[in-house]
């Protein structure tokens, strides 16, 4: 029998590729878990969650649910805002149970079933959390260049102009966050989340940050 110590202390041949073969099981276990996770991780899309839980009851309206293509129906309720749906489906409401019955779906996967239904009915939202990577950000710049200056480029029914920072300081004077909390309900003319109801609330402060500073540099 050969042994896996020599009598010097040196590990045997048998001994060391006993060791390679451990390292090597090793690693392909860490592997495999590695790929297990970002499958987790990458969850199912919108309409694979609508397809096997919502369309339940969204596809025919029972108990009241909103129907799927509805426009009215969503319209109203896209207008709270993904963050506020997706507050009310991890809650419940009405006849639907917190996390529309299903716990093991993440609040990703919740989020992107959200906005799978808002689009199927008349919405134009771009799914917040894509299957492998999370969308990036809207530049203060690209959401004041895409919606914003239809009215705060000419100051259209009183809008603070973009760059006018006489007429912005006042609207901020008490804090950036209440300003953002402002655009999120809707003021005056502009409807909540100016009209985009699935900007962020970190997307809409950058857009407000963006139309206070104008062309100039920070300070």
């Amino acid at each position: 029998m050969t042994r896996r110590k020599s009598g010097n202390g040196r590990f045997s041949a048998a001994g060391r590729a006993g060791g390679r073969a451990i390292a090597l099981a090793a690693s392909a276990l860490l592997a495999f878990a590695a790929q297990h996770a970002a499958a987790q991780d990458s969850g199912l899309g919108g309409k694979e969650v609508v397809e096997a839980v919502c369309a339940g009851c969204h596809a025919t309206g029972v108990k009241g649910a909103p129907r799927i293509g509805d426009k009215q129906a969503w319209g109203k309720r896209a207008a709270r805002g993904l963050g506020a749906l997706t507050q009310s489906a991890l809650k419940g409401v009405r006849g639907m149970p917190p996390h529309g019955g299903r716990w093991e779906l993440s609040d990703d996967e919740l989020r992107r079933a959200i906005t799978y239904m808002v689009n199927q009915s008349g919405g134009k939202w771009t799914e917040p959390v894509s299957k492998t990577k999370p969308a990036a950000a809207r530049t203060g710049e690209q959401v004041v260049q895409s919606q914003c200056r239809k009215c705060h480029e000419a100051g259209t029914g009183g809008a603070p102009k973009i760059g006018d920072r006489d007429a912005w300081i006042p609207r901020l004077k008490t804090g950036l966050d209440n300003t953002v909390r402002s655009a999120i309900k809707g003021h005056g003319g502009m409807p909540a989340r100016g009209g985009l109801p699935d900007l962020t609330d970190s997307e809409l402060k950058n857009a407000i940050i963006f139309m206070f500073r104008g062309s100039a540099p920070a300070k």
